[in-house]
């Protein structure tokens, strides 16, 4: 047999292999395992940020939600002696990236928080100034006077929402060194959009 003709032969053999491969692999397997996990690892990022929160019996019950889920697609997997191959694998790894992203998403979409944005800056005119801009964009800004290593410093503390941040960061610049914590409650105060 020529070289050509085994070459070609070997390619033909190879193509065939490759889409008997193609064909027999559970696409919709893969794909129930991949949604799975999105929703476990997603109710998982969740949960976790609830706790951080203080909200335990909404992250209890949703730890319940995450590890039925998370039980159930393990069964999936492994039962009936079924072993576990490569493309479910990265379907179920893939799955849990794509949760922790979406997770991510739901919280800071449905946690609409407060956070403490704290400004440590020298404290001259210019700071004022920023100060001023604060308070004119409706943001409460209370100015405390501090000592840092070089002498004086005036440290801004500002309790927004957190949509907020970006506009008070624009109106910051490079003023100083700043500070964003999240705050677990708040009452009483000035809070930009809500006038008394």
């Amino acid at each position: 047999m020529d070289p050509g003709r085994r070459e070609s032969a070997t390619r033909r053999v190879g193509e065939m292999v490759s889409l008997t491969y193609l064909a027999s692999l559970d696409l919709a397997g893969m794909g129930l395992i991949f949604c799975a996990r999105v929703l476990d690892v997603s109710i998982g990022t969740f949960r976790l940020l609830l706790l951080v929160r203080g909200k335990r019996f909404f992250a209890a019950s949703l730890g319940f939600v995450e590890v039925m889920v998370y039980m159930l697609v393990l069964g999936s997997i492994l039962g009936g002696g079924k072993s576990l191959d490569f493309p479910h694998l990265l379907a179920y790894c893939a799955g849990y990236a794509t949760g922790n992203y979406l997770g991510s998403l739901l919280e800071e979409t449905l946690m609409r928080g407060f956070v403490l944005l704290e400004l440590i800056a020298d404290g001259d005119d210019e700071d004022l100034a920023v100060v001023e801009q604060l308070r004119s964009a409706g943001f409460g800004a209370t100015v405390i006077r501090g000592e840092g290593k070089c002498g004086g410093r005036c440290i801004v503390k500002v309790v927004c929402s957190r949509k907020d941040v970006d506009s008070a960061s624009l109106i910051i610049g490079n003023r100083g060194f700043v500070v964003l914590s999240d705050v677990r409650g708040v009452w009483r105060g000035y809070f930009r959009g809500v006038r008394k």
